[in-house]
């Protein structure tokens, strides 16, 4: 403890000293060469961050004390990394067959990918036929947070498949599900229900509505839709009262975390959009990068600079968030994503022993796509009182004939990067506003208007282009650092007790609302229920 102390303090010091990022370009022309990393398709660039090699060297002296090298070994060898329900986190085993191998789940995730393959295929082709005897041009996806957000994230991203097309449905919100099926021909729709416990309560609410439309607008019972169903749960039980046939049930797992499912058949709606081949391209970019977290030092190993680098910002700099911007429209739920993977797992406030944490943990992740951003929330990056790290995202290369935009976009993630380093000066600014013909006194007027401070840090991440293996990579780069910090701040990434409380108490006011207040009232909840049921 007491080195863990000593190495805390000297970055906080350390933190005092650099003078400002652009100062560390200056006293070192190949500082961008020298800090930026390459792993098969994705190229990182972390020289934009207020750290010299001392800070570097005192944050792996953390990771070093913290035992990560032995941590990193535990999470790939299958132990129970998971104290607070006794379980593994075995999502690398999905795309790692040495990771599957020796920890013995080989088997069953060769069986499950099998089917899930076949039914993709049966899908893709056509001969997977609805009730009526029409082939499937429509599959939708019900499912919430890890159940959804990856897979939506993928497909998304990777749009332009020639399979059928993809709908998304989490939200118990009615306008949702009202939405999507007044665009569907109930004929040739496919549900598949994704739930673990087959007891969630959104999925199951919009799971029996789209059976209930599907039986009118067919006029058949729900024993005669079994070809619009499959479905991806633990409970085979529940799914086959529900109604689905227990062939069409692919498995889920304990040792798979909800946020890192979208390797397994929670990926079903990536196989049906992408094809069996390009979602074994996922699967091979995240296993490379699975192959570096575990065998490459600490000091180029890039998802535990990346985690050390959240840690720099969290603890010693103080900034208690990061904003992510893809410049790629097909990445617009990449934040949505990675809020699930990083909040979920590091938002907690007591370590592994259930003791309070030593140190602030978790960060907001938030963000949106550029150049959209540029026009909404860049003017509080660059102007506003608190410095918020950005992770720039993009592809060097299009996969669209029209290079005049993508020279433009990819123009704009490099003018902003260095907006937000170098800034502008008060004198700089009344210099430029002279020059653009304004009088003197306009100049002093405006130019505090238009001063930026800069010295604002920013990483840049570039794929070679946005393939399915590419893909894979990034999110398991994400998935590392998130499991980095978790292990730093000794705390349990994969569990989230955090969710618990407000289902618990929406389940019972929902039975207040539909007039059992046999249970008290919390006080300021009783007059907005009053308010509510006036209305209905």
């Amino acid at each position: 403890m007491q080195e863990l102390d000593r190495i805390w303090s000297m970055l906080r010091e350390r933190n005092t000293v650099v003078p400002s990022i652009e100062s560390l370009f200056d006293s070192d022309p190949q500082r961008g060469p020298r800090h930026t990393r390459q792993l098969g398709e994705l190229r990182i660039d972390f020289s934009r961050h207020p750290l010299d090699d001392q800070s570097w060297s005192l944050l792996l002296q953390l990771a070093e004390s913290r035992d990560l090298t032995q941590g990193i070994e535990r999470l790939l060898a299958g132990d129970k990394v998971n104290i607070s329900e006794g379980r593994a986190a075995l999502h690398t085993a999905l795309r790692s067959p040495s990771i599957a191998g020796r920890t013995g789940v080989s088997a069953d995730i060769e069986a499950a990918r099998a089917r899930m393959y076949d039914f993709a295929r049966a899908l893709r082709s056509g001969t997977w036929q609805g009730a009526t005897g029409e082939s499937i041009t429509d599959v939708v996806n019900i499912g919430i947070g890890g159940s959804d957000l990856g897979p939506r994230l993928v497909v998304q991203a990777m749009s332009g498949g020639d399979g059928p097309r993809l709908h998304f449905l989490s939200n118990i919100d009615g306008a949702a599900v009202h939405q999507i099926t007044q665009s569907l021909n109930p004929a040739t729709t496919l549900f598949c229900i994704t739930s673990k416990s087959f007891g969630t309560r959104e999925t199951l609410t919009n799971a029996r509505t789209a059976a209930a439309w599907l039986g009118e607008s067919l006029g058949l019972e729900q024993s005669q839709l079994a070809a619009h169903f499959v479905a991806v749960s633990a409970n085979v039980q529940r799914a086959t009262e529900f109604g689905i046939a227990p062939d069409r049930v692919l498995p889920m797992w304990d040792w798979v975390g909800g946020r890192y499912s979208l390797w397994s058949a929670v990926g079903f709606p990536i196989a049906v959009a992408l094809g069996p081949d390009r979602f074994d391209q996922l699967l091979q970019g995240a296993e490379l990068v699975d192959v570096h977290f575990g065998s490459t030092e600490l000091t180029d190993n890039i998802p535990v600079l990346m985690g050390l680098l959240g840690i720099w910002h969290r603890n010693v700099a103080g900034i208690p968030g990061y904003c992510v911007v893809p410049y790629d429209e097909r990445l617009t739920r990449l934040p949505n994503y990675l809020q699930q993977l990083d909040m979920e797992s590091l938002g907690k406030s007591v370590d592994v022993s259930g003791q309070p944490l030593a140190q602030p943990s978790g960060t907001l992740c938030w963000g949106g796509t550029g150049t959209d951003g540029q026009h909404a929330f860049f003017q509080w990056l660059h102007q506003g009182t608190d410095p918020m790290p950005v992770e720039f995202i993009a592809a060097r290369t299009p996969d669209h004939p029209h290079q005049e935009h993508h020279r433009q976009l990819l123009a704009n993630l490099f003018g902003q990067a260095t907006a937000l380093m170098q800034g502008r000066s008060l004198e700089q600014t009344r210099a430029k506003l002279l020059d653009d013909g304004k009088s003197p006194q306009q100049a002093e007027l405006l130019a505090p208007h238009s001063t930026f401070p800069g010295n604002r840090p920013s990483t840049i991440i570039m794929l070679e282009r946005l393939t399915a293996s590419a893909l894979g990579s990034l999110l398991a780069l994400y998935e590392h650092r998130v499991f980095v910090q978790s292990w730093v701040w000794n705390l349990n990434a994969y569990d989230q007790w955090g969710v618990e409380l407000g289902k618990t108490l929406a389940n019972r006011v929902e039975d207040q609302m539909q007039g059992d207040r046999s249970q008290p009232t919390e006080p300021s909840l009783t007059h907005w229920l009053d308010y509510v049921e006036s209305g209905a």
